[in-house]
């Protein structure tokens, strides 16, 4: 198979088959063979990477991304989409273990932000590993944003939302989604980035709304056929 990218997934599973279906179905086709090629890793056993970054005496998650960055060396890919946002606190030791680039989904999820006409405050809702590690926030800073970070009552209804009832229950609690997203509006934020995949599966489900939310999944699944159409063409 040439031109073809492999999508390092499964942190969640749910969030994973999200971000393929947004995929297929963005890309203009007419027939079969208009779709891109992919493989998916599915790695679904891989330790939770938030309780590790919390507690380091819990499981690392990074060998086995590593595991996974060798076989994919050995698949070749044009380029890697890493679609868990709180594993790219591992982004440069993956990168640095393969000449295959790997797609910075909180770097393009910031120049995203920084397209729209009012940014001013800018929220960021992820899981508590990836607030402590400041995945999005390094880059948010490093771009100049003024960054809104969650109260400690706000955090535990988005880890709510993310762990008891999606990950754990397999329940899309749009009132619980909608909350959240108003009470980072009221805090007098002018975009929210969604930085958790089950964060972007909810978007997914639910995105009838008029709150100024950036999907840094979404904005993932832009830049992902973007490349891979580029590629075909040459």
């Amino acid at each position: 198979m040439e031109h073809f990218f492999s999508i390092l997934g499964g942190m969640g599973t749910m969030a994973t088959e999200s971000f393929v279906h947004l995929l297929n179905e963005r890309v203009v086709t007419h027939k079969d063979q208009d779709y891109l090629n992919y493989v998916l890793f599915n790695h679904a056993t891989v330790p939770d990477r938030t309780a590790y970054i919390l507690d380091a005496t819990n499981d690392s998650p990074l060998p086995y991304l590593l595991d996974d960055i060798e076989k994919q060396n050995l698949l070749k890919p044009d380029f890697i989409v890493l679609t868990c946002n709180t594993a790219h606190h591992f982004f440069d030791t993956l990168q640095a273990a393969t000449p295959i680039p790997i797609l910075h989904m909180p770097k393009e999820a910031v120049k995203e932000v920084l397209k729209q006409k009012e940014v001013g405050k800018v929220a960021f809702f992820g899981t508590t590993g990836s607030v402590k590690a400041g995945i999005y926030e390094t880059q948010m800073r490093q771009a100049g944003l003024e960054v809104y970070l969650p109260t400690e009552k706000l955090q535990d209804k988005i880890n709510h939302l993310i762990y008891h009832d999606i990950k754990e229950n397999d329940f899309l609690n749009q009132s619980l989604y909608v909350e959240i997203l108003k009470d980072a509006v009221d805090a007098g934020c002018k975009q929210i980035i969604l930085g958790c995949t089950e964060l972007s599966l909810m978007e997914a489900s639910f995105g009838q709304h008029d709150y100024p939310v950036i999907d840094a999944q979404s904005v993932l699944v832009d830049r992902t056929i973007e490349r891979a159409l580029a590629l075909r063409k040459e």
